[in-house]
């Protein structure tokens, strides 16, 4: 009996190893597919990231004959951002609207025909203009001031993520782009359009240090309380930006137009002697931005 006790105390033994190997082995495996599962699937992620990354670069990508060194950011986020305080700037019966048609982001490859169809119409306008290569834009940086038209500044880069990472950088970019225009032009520009717009919520720093410093230059900024709607993907076409503006023109004194002068801007070159037409048939007076000119600031400026 001793010994066929210790036979089955060795077998049952034996049979608590293997089932002890078993669930080692049975364990391992398990996590071992279970890593492999949470390892596809984050590759699947990663892969659908880069995918949408991919697919919003696509959309705020500007075309080739811009200097590389200008980054255009999709501006679509500013419809839901920017509000503009018009309680005081609503148009009363008899009065005449002033609007002021401003250009942000070039010169471009666009900007010639632009001038061509002011100069047909005998229109006056405002670009805010970035820092492209001068040996092949210095011609429309001089156009436009040798043709009437107010020049302002849109910072050189147009790097957000430079241009508000401090002040120090908001100063160097904007001495670049001021004396950029001074060097081509003789223009000593006392305006300047932020990119983004005042109410922009991508800057690290308070949007006042660098409305102070503007101030300490003696140089305006304007913002814009009538846009076009070229800066969404959406393909517009002439007719409806010539609508997006002309139902906001017949609201107030002094509207200042938002468009930008982009060699991928075909839709609002193309609008733009229709809307020169409508606005002359609405009696609005045409301008560019002076002194004289009403402030249009956005209201939910970042702290």
């Amino acid at each position: 009996m001793g010994y066929n006790e210790g036979v089955e105390r060795q077998r049952a033994k034996r049979k608590r190893v293997a089932r002890m190997k078993r669930f080692i082995i049975t364990t391992i495996a398990v996590f071992m597919l279970v890593t492999l599962f949470v390892m596809t699937f984050l590759c699947y992620e990663v892969v659908s990231l880069q995918r949408q990354l991919d697919a919003l670069s696509a959309k705020v990508a500007v075309s080739t004959d811009v200097d590389e060194s200008v980054e255009m950011v999709d501006d679509t986020y500013l419809d839901s951002i920017y509000q503009v305080d018009n309680t005081e700037n609503l148009l009363e019966e008899g009065e005449i609207p002033f609007v002021y048609l401003t250009f942000d982001d070039g010169p471009s490859a666009n900007t010639d025909r632009i001038l061509d169809i002011l100069d047909d119409y005998n229109v006056k306008a405002t670009f805010f203009v970035v820092g492209q290569d001068i040996e092949t834009y210095g011609p429309q940086y001089k156009r436009i001031v040798d043709e009437g038209h107010t020049i302002g500044m849109h910072s050189y880069s147009h790097k957000y993520s430079e241009i508000y990472s401090s002040s120090d950088a908001f100063v160097n970019d904007y001495q670049r782009i001021h004396q950029l225009i001074f060097d081509t032009t003789g223009v000593d520009s006392k305006f300047y359009r932020f990119p983004g717009g005042s109410s922009n919520s991508l800057c690290n720093t308070s949007m006042s240090v660098f409305v102070d410093y503007l101030n300490s230059q003696n140089v305006k900024y304007y913002d814009w309380n009538v846009d076009v709607g070229d800066a969404t993907p959406a393909a517009f076409s002439s007719d409806e930006i010539v609508d997006n503006v002309m139902k906001n023109v017949v609201k107030y004194k002094t509207s200042v137009i938002l468009m930008h002068d982009a060699s991928n801007k075909d839709a609002t070159v193309e609008a733009l002697p229709n809307l020169i037409e409508a606005l002359q048939q609405s009696e609005a007076m045409i301008l560019p931005i002076t002194d004289e000119t009403t402030v249009i600031h956005h209201t939910c400026v970042v702290q």
